[in-house]
């Protein structure tokens, strides 16, 4: 039985300061197409630019998760991602006033309640889930770090920490099915050594740190009271009372769980995860987890995704068209021989998919490799781009009286030649909103459901016909 993408109902906003820059930073989780996944909008800068949430755009992963893309990062973003993907919201368009995601009161449940203010609904997309089909295991022995993930019908999680400390000792933490995750994991908060809070508060790295947003565990019992207001000076709490209760916690918060900081690091996992791109069914096992080892796994997990992937991609060649040949003659300005798209299967907000059949009636072979005849790999980017104009085209009101012009084309990759009986599949998708007519968009073509063909392509759209 399939399941349906679902979305957010509304937008829904929350307001914050960063644990790291102090800066204080408005939220709005938004809804989004199918398909569309999880993207960052930094509306505080120019052009208001998007960062997708993916695994390979993370660029540091000290004291939190950070992704960038051309220049622009989004901090510490495992907390909202572990929210949406704990509320079963597959695709969210997350907008932020500056560079670092709020900390709120160091756990995922803020975001959770202002998703659950608002619902989600469905969405007319199948939901397509990463499964196993073998055990994928992965460790650092240096740190001693160890994953596992191996089959399972639901995403199950299941934790072990263990930082030889005579306060937190050895934890367990576990996650049976994604519906405990808002009851049971993401109310749990964040937690720092008090060995590394003075360190962290001296040096300016937690400018938007509070007794009331972490937890602090005291690993050690000879703390001196004067050693307490200091930090708590450091912090601007000069007139907080700051003791540390029977189990080496220190501030005003009492632990929920007594393995709460395992149920974070869980909650960790969650959001880390969500990098990969796909909701997750599998049992993940985590030894000493934290963030360098959850992004290093997650790149382990996205490459089974490619391999798997490498096994076809899927596409209905036989549904009902979106555009046949005689609309896409009314969009785009070429005729034969140079008309190279036979029509248009896909058609998504941020996406589309057109398929071109390749016949040894191309006037092309009668001169390239006469005898083994090969389509031209600068005929399969003109193919490309000519499905990527009928996306651009298709939002425009008289079509007919626009074309659109390559700007750049980069990262072409060929993988495996083209030859008439080939049936070519181009899947394109928007990777930044269309502004002042300018169209990016990362393309991939498939034959028999395997890539054969890679790019990605800026064009303009421009009215250049009068009625």
């Amino acid at each position: 039985m399939t399941e349906q993408q679902h979305t957010l109902k509304q937008s829904v906003a929350l307001m914050g300061v960063g644990l790291h820059t102090g800066e204080k930073v408005t939220i709005e989780l938004c809804p989004a197409a199918a398909n569309h996944g999880y993207k960052f909008q930094r509306i505080d800068l120019t052009d208001a630019p998007i960062i997708n949430a993916d695994i390979d755009l993370v660029v540091s992963t000290e004291r939190g998760t950070t992704l960038e893309s051309k220049g622009v990062r989004v901090y510490t973003t495992e907390h909202v991602l572990a929210a949406l993907v704990g509320c079963g919201v597959d695709n969210a368009l997350i907008k932020i006033n500056g560079q670092e995601i709020p900390i709120l009161d160091g756990s995922a449940l803020p975001f959770v309640k202002a998703i659950d203010s608002v619902g989600i609904e469905a969405q007319d997309a199948e939901r397509l889930y990463f499964e196993l089909d073998e055990n994928i295991p992965w460790e650092d022995t240096e740190k001693n770090i160890e994953f596992l993930a191996i089959p399972d019908k639901v995403y199950r999680l299941t934790v072990m920490v263990d930082y030889n400390s005579p306060v937190l000792g050895t934890q367990h933490a576990s996650m049976y099915s994604l519906g405990e995750f808002k009851q049971e994991i993401a109310p749990c908060r964040t937690f720092v050594f008090l060995r590394e809070l003075e360190y962290l508060a001296g040096n300016n790295l937690i400018k938007g740190g509070d007794l009331d947003n972490a937890i602090v565990l005291v690993d050690r019992m000879d703390v001196s009271q004067e050693e307490l207001k200091r930090l708590a000076k450091l912090l601007g709490k000069e007139n907080l009372e700051v003791s540390i209760d029977g189990i080496g916690v220190l501030n005003s918060l009492k632990l929920q769980y007594e393995n709460e900081p395992a149920r974070h690091k869980l909650l960790d996992i969650v959001g880390d995860l969500a990098l990969v791109g796909r909701p997750i069914k599998a049992h993940i096992l985590a030894a000493r987890p934290g963030h360098s080892g959850n992004i290093r796994f997650a790149k382990v997990l996205k490459n089974q995704i490619k391999k798997q992937q490498g096994k076809g991609r899927y596409f209905n060649l036989s549904a009902e068209p979106i555009y046949s040949i005689q609309d896409i003659e009314q969009m785009l300005p070429h005729r034969y021989p140079f008309l190279l798209v036979d029509k248009i299967i896909e058609l998504r907000e941020d996406a589309i998919v057109g398929v071109k059949n390749v016949t040894m009636n191309e006037p092309i072979f009668t001169g390239h490799f006469p005898g083994n005849p090969v389509f031209p790999g600068v005929l399969q980017i003109e193919a490309m781009a000519q499905v990527g104009g009928i996306f651009a085209l298709s939002g425009v009101e008289d079509a007919h009286l626009y074309s659109t012009y390559f700007m750049k084309i980069d990262k072409v990759k060929f993988k495996s030649k083209v030859v008439p009986g080939d049936t070519l599949v181009f899947e394109l998708t928007l990777l930044s909103p269309i502004r002042r007519g300018l169209v990016e968009m990362a393309g991939i073509a498939y034959v028999n459901g395997k890539p054969v063909m890679e790019a990605e392509m800026l064009a303009q759209i421009i009215k250049d016909k009068t009625e």
